[in-house]
């Protein structure tokens, strides 16, 4: 970028000269120095001297200036402070045989905000800074982004490689960038794309600093290095950016611990647009496996321009003026609210209850609430088992009673799905339980979710007779129906922690009846308890196997339930078909058994035991008869589809009862 003014150079005549004539004219000048043998030219560091105190200057380190150092003077005027500044002087120090930097970098350093001597500390942020707390759901972001308009930006930034130094690096990315917002964008981008976080140099006690043409060379770093990279590369491009020390809840936090002493992290603040927003590179990069310790680099974007009502969850910094809230919070307070991870805002979430990351039971039971913007499938681990709880979907969010099975602390967990086909952690509890129900056993096989829900029609099964996760049943038997939308096949199964163990078993408990576009499942329980009725789908024009979709809990205290299996079907038992009797899937020896059952498209029905019983049809459209068991071990129902045809199918198998 060509400098403003005029230039003057001089060379092995020494500094003290130029310096007198500097004096002579009463100029005021900024005074960049950088050492011989740095490569980064970022390292200048401004140094404010009024010029009349410059005469006897020289570089720090060496006795003169002469041979080995450049002076470079760079002029300008501006028409409102000529008359009382006069002229502007800026000096750039630099080794001969390197490129003078200040050209690129006088007119970003314009953009600076000065002091009233030109000073370029950055200001402290004020009450135009601060956001409301707490959130009000309007947008994860500080200011209006729209994300599309980054994706040319994003792609070519973290596609730029380091080919020499730190200012050059910056020159490249900023090739695209045509705003502070975007130069920040690139830079951020970048830094998340090819930094890794060095985790054995985090867990030093001595956590030592990371020289930005070191972390170059290694591409690894810490978070303090993450935050002084990313200032520094700012300030190079010419944006105001500071690095922010605090407290943090990162790796290894664990729900309601307290922070003293030492700060664990650093992060920046970056001005734009009049205003300080906040970033932390470090958390954007990736992640650090909790079980393996090691790093995985997986983007994350809520940690750029993140609104600071919503950073302050994990943020807590040194000075309270940096948390860019109105009202402030305390550390109290940070240290008692609620963690929400990036993925429960990046996924949709917009709050859960409780508030409190510490959960005690009332009556052995805990409920959490999470209310998204969207439909949003969840699941939940309990001390890392899908066990013990009840989640039912809702239209925007969910609801989830834990029934802890011990007394003590135990850890929870909610994951979400959100628009990927990854469920990711967003909320971790730790429950205290003073008392466990001993009586709210829950099936094992009790998946997730309970109940029909969104997800149940969006998978094709409809206005369901059942609304509520929860069937009470006192005698052992109930009737749940749905509709079914067309080329849709359901399936169904019956599991308990003592019941049936073979999958026909599970099956077996369950006779399913199709109606017209409904589906009736008759379920007749083996004794009192508590049973998962687990329903799948599948289209049928499609390969693969069928998909869970959700279940209902069956719960029976009557002692005396002890209900048989249904008939075995056939793959020609027709979805129209219909069994009144009997039900029971073993029949009395030496008995007489009445049959009757609605068939559609037979020509002939027939019972097999011993002998062979014709059923008839009658003026209901029924197909009735009677068959006696004795001296036979299994029954068959069986019919003749076309009366041309000698061929008859098995639709239904009984078993018969020892004598």
């Amino acid at each position: 970028m060509r400098p403003p003014g005029k230039s003057s150079q001089q060379r092995d005549t020494g500094c003290g000269n130029f310096m007198q004539q500097v004096t002579e004219r009463s100029l005021e000048s900024w005074i960049f120095m950088r050492k011989r043998d740095s490569e980064d030219s970022s390292a200048m560091e401004p140094l404010q001297y009024p010029v009349r105190n410059l005469q006897s200057w020289t570089v720090p380190g060496h006795h003169s200036a002469r041979c080995s150092w450049d002076v470079r003077a760079y002029a300008s005027c501006t028409k409102a402070d000529c008359h009382t500044l006069g002229t502007q002087l800026t000096v750039e120090v630099h080794p001969r045989d390197a490129m003078p930097q200040l050209l690129k970098k006088f007119s970003l350093a314009k953009r600076l905000q000065g002091d009233k001597n030109g000073n370029t500390r950055p200001r402290q942020p004020g009450g135009k800074d601060a956001h409301a707390y707490p959130w009000d759901r309007s947008s994860l972001k500080s200011m209006a982004l729209d994300l599309r308009q980054f994706e040319k930006l994003d792609t070519y930034a973290s596609q730029v490689t380091v080919k020499s130094g730190l200012d050059a690096l910056v020159s490249d990315l900023l090739q695209e960038a045509h705003s502070d917002l975007e130069r920040v964008r690139a830079i951020w981008i970048w830094i998340c794309h090819h930094i890794e976080y060095d985790i054995e140099a985090a867990q030093e006690k001595d956590r030592q600093a990371f020289k930005p043409t070191t972390i170059l060379q290694t591409q690894k770093t810490n978070c303090d290095g993450y935050a002084g990279l990313f200032e520094r590369m700012c300030r190079i491009a010419g944006v105001q950016c500071v690095t922010v020390p605090g407290y943090s809840k990162g790796f290894g936090y664990q729900p309601g611990q307290s922070f003293s002493g030492e700060f664990d992290h650093a992060w920046n603040a970056v001005f734009l647009e009049g205003r300080w927003h906040l970033v932390d590179s470090t958390w954007g990069s990736g992640l650090v496996d909790s079980t393996t310790s090691k790093f995985t680099f997986l983007y994350n974007e809520f940690y750029f321009l993140t609104h600071p009502a919503l950073f302050i969850e994990d943020h807590f910094p040194d000075n309270k003026n940096w948390q860019l809230l109105k009202p402030p919070q305390s550390l109290r307070q940070f240290e008692n609210n609620m963690y929400h991870k990036s993925e429960f805002y990046n996924k949709g979430m917009l709050s859960a209850h409780p508030q409190t990351s510490i959960i005690k039971t009332a009556n052995g039971k805990v409920t959490v609430t999470i209310e998204s913007c969207a439909p949003t499938l969840f699941m939940f681990m309990l001390n890392g088992k899908q066990e013990h709880g009840l989640l039912s979907l809702r239209k925007n969010g969910m609801k989830l009673d834990v029934y802890p099975p011990t007394v003590g602390t135990h850890k929870l967990q909610i994951f979400a799905k959100g628009n990927s086909e990854i469920y990711s952690s967003v909320l971790e509890y730790t429950l205290k339980c003073h008392y466990a129900d001993i009586d709210v056993r829950l099936p094992a096989e009790l998946h997730q979710p309970v109940g029909p829900s969104w997800f149940s029609e969006q998978m094709g099964i409809t206005k369901p007779s059942h609304t509520e996760p929860v069937i009470y049943t006192s005698d052992g038997r109930c009737s749940v129906s749905f509709g079914v939308e067309e080329g849709v096949s359901v399936l169904a199964s019956l599991h308990g922690d003592d019941g049936p163990v073979t999958e026909e078993a599970q099956r077996r408990y369950i006779f399913q009846l199709q109606r017209e576009k409904r589906t009736e499942l008759k379920v007749q329980l083996p004794h009192a308890g508590k049973f998962a009725l687990k329903i799948f789908v599948k289209k049928r024009q499609e390969p693969g196997n069928y998909v869970f979709v959700f279940n209902y809990l069956l719960c029976c205290t009557n002692s005396k339930v002890n209900w048989p299996v249904f008939p075995e079907s056939f793959g020609n038992w027709g979805q129209d078909n219909e069994l009144l009797e009997p039900l029971s899937g073993v029949l009395p020896a030496n008995h007489d058994v009445p049959f009757k059952l609605k068939l559609h498209g037979v020509a002939k029905a027939l019972v097999k035991g011993q002998d062979t019983w014709p059923l008839t049809l009658n003026r209901e459209g029924y197909w009735e008869g009677s068959c006696s068991t004795a001296g036979c071990q299994e029954v068959y129902v069986m019919v003749l589809e076309n009366a041309n045809h000698n061929f008859y199918s098995y639709i239904l198998k009984y078993k018969v009862n020892a004598q």
